[in-house]
């Protein structure tokens, strides 16, 4: 499976969600792992990587879909099945092209797009699709931010699961650090995530999937879906 060239980033017509995305630089993916999974996600959001890292070796398929790839860390740590075909899909070329140096082991395909659009790569029937702190960056509420689902339920197939994390803004607990870092990504739109909650992340996931499990910790919820 080949890389694909990764194009220009596209002009879309939600310009909020490129805010979010407007942040990961070559220079701070070059600290992503060191500062936010490894600093913020123990001491900020008391929610340790390994947890993520979990989270996907117990879901990642022989076909898989990453939205919002980051740096592809968990990718590159998880327990894929033998000789995987990886698709990333990200609103920023530097994010892919991170990932899929890191990942060139697997000649992923890279895709640039905006999730709360409708999707279309040119391929579907993904066994798993993965959405790690993807949500809280994008702009408006989970009740807004559940067209995600929609937009990827038909990228999957029968019995495929959709999986990830997302930083709570409300219903959680959160220590100084964490009210302090809330409050200055959400004022930059790094972060739109002051009202999501768990309840409203359960129900956008189930109006679109027959099941669903979300398990909290700290400020973190971890979620997996399928029909």
């Amino acid at each position: 499976m080949k890389s694909r060239r990764i194009k220009p980033e596209l002009h879309l017509r939600d310009h909020d969600a490129s805010r979010g995305a407007a942040a990961y630089t070559p220079t701070t993916l070059a600290l992503y792992d060191l500062f936010v999974l490894g600093f913020s996600n123990s001491f900020v959001w008391n929610c340790p990587s390994r947890l993520i890292l979990d989270l996907y070796d117990q879901h990642v398929s022989p076909k898989h879909l990453d939205i919002g790839v980051g740096t592809g860390y968990f990718m590159d740590r998880c327990r894929f099945p033998a000789s995987p075909m990886i698709a990333l899909f990200d609103l920023k070329p530097s994010s892919l092209e991170k990932a899929a140096r890191r990942l060139r082991r697997y000649a992923p395909t890279c895709h640039v797009g905006n999730v709360l659009q409708p999707i279309d790569i040119g391929s579907s029937g993904f066994g798993s699709i993965g959405l790690n702190y993807l949500l809280h960056c994008l702009p408006g509420d989970l009740k807004s931010k559940s067209v995600v689902f929609q937009n990827l339920k038909p990228l999957l197939k029968g019995g495929g699961v959709i999986f990830g994390s997302t930083i709570l803004g409300c219903g959680v607990t959160h220590n100084f650090l964490a009210k302090r870092l809330m409050g200055a990504y959400n004022a930059r739109a790094i972060f739109s995530n002051r009202s999501d909650s768990r309840e409203d992340l359960e129900a956008g996931l189930r109006a679109h999937f027959d099941q669903c499990t979300i398990r909290i910790t700290g400020c973190v919820a971890l979620f997996s879906a399928k029909s």
